[in-house]
C-alpha cells in the first residue's frame, strides 16, 4: 500500500511541476514605453492573455517542453519567441516590439507638415490616403481624383454645374474656397481655376493624399481655413516603375494613361500622360446631357538632377487642356433648331511650371526651395453669352528645417501672386499679392507629450477696378499630441485662418458668373477654428484588429462673404453675423487576417449662416453622413470591394429641403501574372439619381433654368479596364 500511495505522490509532484508559469512585460523597442492591449498567446493551445496598462501578464498552466510564445499589437511587427519549460529561474521576461512603422516609411511619412515626421509623431492631425487605397479609387474613375474625395469621411465634392459637371470641395461642411488645394506643396489651384481643378487631377501619378482638416494657415497661409488637401506626386526610384492603365465605361467614357519614373545615378525621370474621351449622356432622356461631350490632355514630365546625395533638383511642367460641351443634345450632336438651342461649353488651358531645390546638411538640417507658375485660361460660352479670362498665379517658397533630438523647428518665407484678366470688358479684373514669414516649433517633451506651435504673418494688397486694400494678419496655431499608452492618444489643435475677397466662388460658378459685378469695399474673411480627436487601437482576437477615431471640429467665419441678388445684378458684400461650423466624425476600421477590411464613417455637421432669419442652415449640406467599405484582398492576386454611402436631407438656396438617399458600388479586381490586372466597377448601382425625384431642368426647352445639384446625376454606371505594372 506505501509503494502506491508514494508512486501517487510523484505523480501528483510531477503534474503539478509540469504546470509552469510565464511573467512577460512587453515594451516598444525605441520608446521603451510599456505596451498595454498586447495579445499573447500559447502557439497550439488555449492559453493567451492581454497585457495590462504597466505592460505586465502572467500566464499559468503551462506544460513542459519548449513553446513558442507569440506577441500580438496592432501597429507592432508579431513577434515570437521559443522558450523551455521548466525555467531555470523565475525572473520576468522582458519582450520588445518593433513598430511596424519603421517598417513602412514610406507610407507613413507625412510632407504636408514639411519635418519628415510620421503620423504618429505628428501633433497636427492628418489623415493619409495611400498608394493602395488611390489604386482602388482609380478603378472607379481614372479621369480625376473626385471619387477619392467623395467617400472620404468628412469630405463632400459638390457638384456645381448640372451640364459641365464642374465641382469643388467642402471639408466640414464649409465652401470650396475654404479649403486650400496643394499639388506637391504647390498653391496653384484657386479662385478662377478652383471649379475644375479636381477635375483635372489624375489619380494615376499620386503617391499619397494627405488631409489635414482645420486651420492650416501657419504653413499655407490665406485660404486654408477649412483645411489643406495636398496632392503629392511619386518620385524616381532606382527601380523602374512602368504604369499603363485602359478604361471604358457604359456611357461613352474612355481613359487612357500611362505613368514612367525611374532614378539612373545623378538623374532621374517621371513622366505622367492622359487622355479622357467622354460622350455627352442623357440618362433620363429629357434632350439636356448629365454628363458633357469632353476631350481631356494631361502630360506632366518632370527631370531630377541629384548632384550629391545632400543636394536635389527637380524642374517639371503640367500641361492640362479641355473641351467640354454640354446642354441640349440636339445642339451638342449639331442638330439646332429654334426649339434646341441651349449649350454650355468650357475650354480651358492649364500649364503648370515648377523648380524646387532640396539641401540636407550634415546636423540633419535641410533647406528648400520651391517656386511655380501657372497659367489658367478659360472660356465659358452659352447662348449669348462668353465669359473668358486668364489666371497667372506664381508661388515662391524657402524654407529652413532644424532636426534635433527632441525638436523640430522650421522657418520660412513666402510670395503669392495671383491675378485675373477678363476678356472683352475687363469688369472683373483683380490681383493680389501676399508676403508671408512663418515660424513652426514642434517640441517632444516626453515621450508622451509633444507639443507644436507655430506663427505665420501675411501682408496681403488686394485690388480690383472700384478698390484697393492692404491688410497684415498674424495667424497663430497651437496643436498637442498626448500618446497615453501604446492603445489610446489624443490630439488637439486650435488656430486663426483668413480668406481675401474672391468673386469666383460655387455660387457664381454655377450661373457662369453672369451679372456679378466686382466687389467694392469689403473685407476679407476671418477664421478662428479647432479640432480635438482620440484614438484607440486594439486586437480583439488574435486576427481581428480594431481602431477608431472619434473627432471633434468647430470653425466661426467672421465678416463672411456673401452673395446677394438686387433682381438684375450680383454683388458681394460682409455680413455682421458668422458663419459657425461645429460637428463630429467618427472613423471605425476592422482587420480580418489581413484579408478582409471593414471601414465605416459617421459625420456630424451642424453648420449654419448666423446672419439669416429663420433657416441659417447652409445650403446643400447634410447634416449626417455614413460611409461603408467592406474590402477583401488578396496581395497581387485578387480585390473585391463593397461600398455603400448614406446622405442625409439637405437644403436648397431656395429652402426647400431634399430627401435623403443611399447609394452602393461593387468593384471586383484580378491579378494576373504579376503584372496584368483587370477590374471591372459597378458605381451607384441603385441607381440613385436627382431626376428619379425631379428633372433637374425647368422649362422653357430653348431657354431653361436648373435646379441645384444635390445628388447623383448621371445615374448607375459601370467600367472596366486594365492596368499593367512593369
Amino acid at each position: 500500500m506505501t509503494k502506491y500511495i508514494i508512486i501517487l505522490a510523484m505523480l501528483l509532484c510531477s503534474f503539478a511541476y509540469s504546470q509552469n508559469t510565464l511573467k512577460v512585460i512587453v515594451k516598444d523597442s525605441e520608446t521603451q514605453e510599456k505596451l498595454a492591449g498586447v495579445s499573447v498567446r500559447i502557439h497550439n493551445s488555449t492559453i493567451s492573455g492581454v497585457t495590462d496598462n504597466n505592460g505586465f501578464l502572467e500566464l499559468n498552466s503551462i506544460e513542459n517542453g519548449g513553446q513558442k510564445i507569440n506577441f500580438f499589437l496592432l501597429g507592432y511587427v508579431e513577434f515570437s519567441l521559443d522558450v523551455i519549460f521548466p525555467k531555470q529561474n523565475s525572473e520576468i521576461l522582458n519582450v520588445q516590439l518593433k513598430s511596424s512603422e519603421e517598417e513602412e516609411l514610406d507610407e507613413v511619412i507625412v510632407q504636408s507638415t514639411r519635418t519628415s515626421r510620421t503620423i504618429k509623431n505628428t501633433p497636427t492631425r492628418i489623415e493619409s490616403i495611400d498608394a493602395e487605397e488611390l489604386d482602388e479609387k482609380a478603378n472607379m474613375k481614372p479621369a480625376n481624383v473626385s471619387m477619392v474625395l467623395h467617400e472620404s469621411t468628412g469630405l463632400q465634392v459638390q457638384q456645381t454645374s448640372a451640364t459641365s459637371g464642374n465641382a469643388s470641395i467642402r471639408v466640414q461642411g464649409l465652401d470650396g474656397r475654404y479649403t486650400q488645394l496643394l499639388k506637391d506643396g504647390y498653391a496653384n489651384f484657386g479662385n478662377f481655376a478652383s471649379g475644375l481643378s479636381i477635375l483635372e487631377i489624375p489619380p494615376l501619378d499620386l503617391q499619397q493624399v494627405e488631409v489635414i482638416k482645420g486651420p492650416s494657415s501657419t504653413l499655407y497661409g490665406g485660404g486654408a481655413i477649412a483645411g489643406v488637401i495636398n496632392f503629392i506626386s511619386k518620385t524616381p526610384k532606382e527601380k523602374g516603375e512602368y504604369n499603363f492603365m485602359l478604361n471604358q465605361s457604359n456611357i461613352g467614357q474612355t481613359n487612357i494613361g500611362a505613368y514612367a519614373s525611374q532614378r539612373k545615378g545623378k538623374f532621374g525621370y517621371s513622366i505622367l500622360g492622359l487622355l479622357n474621351f467622354q460622350k455627352a449622356f442623357d440618362v433620363d432622356n429629357d434632350d439636356f446631357s448629365e454628363i458633357p461631350k469632353s476631350h481631356n490632355f494631361t502630360i506632366n514630365p518632370r527631370l531630377f538632377y541629384y548632384p550629391s546625395e545632400n543636394l536635389s533638383f527637380m524642374l517639371g511642367n503640367s500641361f492640362t487642356k479641355t473641351n467640354m460641351e454640354g446642354g441640349d443634345m440636339h445642339v451638342i450632336d449639331g442638330k439646332a433648331d429654334a426649339n434646341h438651342v441651349y449649350f454650355e461649353k468650357n475650354k480651358t488651358i492649364r500649364n503648370t511650371t515648377t523648380f524646387e531645390l532640396g539641401k540636407k546638411f550634415e546636423s540633419q538640417n535641410n533647406f528648400k526651395l520651391k517656386q511655380s507658375l501657372s497659367i489658367f485660361d478659360r472660356v465659358i460660352n452659352i447662348p449669348d453669352y462668353e465669359f473668358s479670362g486668364i489666371n497667372t498665379n506664381s508661388f515662391t517658397d524657402a524654407s529652413y528645417v532644424i532636426n534635433r533630438s527632441k525638436y523640430t523647428m522650421i522657418s520660412g518665407i513666402n510670395l503669392v501672386y495671383d491675378k485675373f484678366k477678363q476678356r472683352n470688358s475687363g469688369i472683373l479684373n483683380g490681383k493680389s499679392f501676399t508676403t508671408g514669414a512663418y515660424v513652426q516649433h514642434t517640441w517632444d517633451v516626453f515621450e508622451t507629450v509633444k507639443l507644436e506651435n507655430g506663427l505665420r504673418v501675411d501682408n496681403v494688397s488686394y485690388s480690383n477696378s472700384n478698390f484697393s486694400k492692404n491688410q497684415t494678419f498674424f495667424l497663430p496655431k497651437i496643436s498637442a499630441l498626448f500618446k497615453i499608452n501604446s492603445q489610446w492618444s489624443s490630439r488637439i489643435g486650435v488656430g486663426l485662418g483668413y480668406k481675401i475677397p474672391t468673386v469666383f466662388t460655387e455660387q457664381t460658378e454655377s450661373v457662369q458668373y453672369q451679372n456679378v459685378q466686382p466687389m467694392q469695399n469689403v473685407k476679407s474673411e476671418k477664421s478662428i477654428g479647432g479640432t480635438a480627436d482620440v484614438n484607440y487601437k486594439t486586437e480583439l482576437f488574435s486576427d481581428l484588429k480594431f481602431t477608431v477615431n472619434q473627432m471633434f471640429f468647430i470653425t466661426e467665419i467672421n465678416k463672411p462673404l456673401v452673395l446677394q441678388n438686387d433682381g438684375v445684378n450680383s454683388f458681394f458684400m460682409n455680413a455682421s453675423d458668422p458663419v459657425l461650423s461645429k460637428g463630429f466624425e467618427t472613423n471605425l476600421k476592422f482587420i480580418y487576417n489581413e484579408d478582409f477590411k471593414l471601414f465605416a464613417g459617421y459625420t456630424f455637421t451642424d453648420a449654419k449662416a448666423k446672419y439669416l432669419t429663420g433657416n441659417q442652415f447652409l445650403p446643400l449640406l447634410p447634416k449626417n453622413k455614413v460611409n461603408l467599405a467592406l474590402i477583401y484582398e488578396k496581395e497581387n492576386n485578387f480585390k473585391m470591394g463593397l461600398e455603400g454611402y448614406f446622405t442625409d436631407e439637405q437644403f436648397l438656396y431656395n429652402g426647400t429641403k431634399t430627401p435623403a438617399f443611399w447609394e452602393f458600388g461593387f468593384m471586383v479586381e484580378k491579378t494576373l501574372w504579376s503584372n496584368f490586372a483587370f477590374f471591372i466597377n459597378f458605381e451607384n448601382f441603385t441607381d440613385t439619381r436627382q431626376s428619379n425625384y425631379k428633372r433637374v431642368v425647368n422649362d422653357p426647352h430653348n431657354k431653361p433654368t436648373f435646379d441645384d445639384i444635390w445628388t447623383h446625376t448621371e445615374g448607375f454606371t459601370i467600367n472596366g479596364g486594365v492596368k499593367i505594372k512593369l
